[in-house]
């Protein structure tokens, strides 16, 4: 009999947070009726609407009721895990699974808790993962509202979600296949580099600077620590960000997380069309 953890037995070192993401997927399993989710995704900032335009749901799991999960604490993030039966344009059919509960670095839960999500997302059968975000844009041609490819990242959040020994090339870790079948559904989508500061409080425009000369071209609170640990479980990675706002130093006013859930609600039919047509291909 399986024995079934609480979100906090992650924080237990003595535990193993691949047991934990099987008996999460185990739980997805028994309570939406799918033995495997072949594709997962991650919705940011912005990005949740996407999830009603993929396909037919076919169940909807409170998140906190699944092992290692717990309730979302950030505004503008869902509480719920959805399964999603998708049809392709060839009319194969697959199946997501969407996370809707994504938990930040910032909170202070735990980097294993930070990537319980795209762990469990392998264990359900997933092969691929689409990773979303709101962020900070350093390019003042990217409008709050402009969708963006991620190609590589910097992760300065000075920790990684790998323990011991654990060797992982991240060379490629966001799939340049993956990027150039985005653009068959919008050719006109940049690409850049995406750098994670540890958060909550937002960059200072000598951070800004700093990020810029070391190469990114947007900036944010998320998204790096769960692709290290998706290439680390074989899941190939599609990143995309949403430009919110000017990064401090190059928007004019001051920052604000309302401003950040204002220029996701208002970008959001276009981006979650967008991600819904690019899902289907994935």
């Amino acid at each position: 009999m399986t024995t079934t953890h609480a979100p906090d037995a992650l924080d237990d070192p003595a535990t193993d947070p691949f047991l934990v993401a099987q008996e999460a997927a185990e739980h997805i399993a028994a309570a939406s009726g799918v033995d495997r989710h072949d594709l997962a995704l991650v919705l940011g900032s912005g990005w949740g609407a996407a999830a009603d335009l993929l396909g037919e749901t076919v169940a909807e799991i409170p998140s906190h009721e699944i092992p290692g999960f717990s309730r979302p604490t950030v505004a503008g993030h869902g509480s719920t895990t959805r399964s999603i039966r998708i049809e392709r344009p060839d009319g194969q059919v697959r199946h997501a699974l969407v996370l809707g509960s994504r938990t930040h670095l910032y909170e202070g839960r735990g980097v294993r808790r930070v990537v319980h999500g795209v762990r469990t997302a392998a264990a359900t059968g997933a092969e691929a993962v689409v990773l979303t975000n709101g962020c900070g844009g350093l390019h003042p041609s990217w409008k709050a509202g402009t969708p963006v490819l991620i190609r590589d990242h910097l992760n300065l959040t000075a920790t990684s979600p790998l323990e011991g020994a654990t060797f992982v090339d991240l060379s490629d870790v966001y799939s340049a296949r993956l990027r150039d079948l985005a653009r068959t559904v919008d050719a006109t989508l940049a690409d850049g580099v995406y750098a994670q500061f540890p958060g909550p409080h937002y960059e200072t425009p000598a951070e800004v600077r700093m990020a810029g000369v070391l190469g990114a071209d947007l900036v944010g609170m998320s998204t790096t620590l769960e692709a290290i640990a998706a290439r680390h479980c074989g899941l190939d990675v599609l990143g995309i960000s949403l430009v919110t706002n000017l990064a401090a130093g190059i928007s004019a006013t001051p920052l604000s997380h309302d401003e950040v859930i204002e220029a996701g609600r208002a970008a959001g039919p276009r981006i979650s069309a967008l991600l819904a047509s690019i899902a289907r291909l994935v």
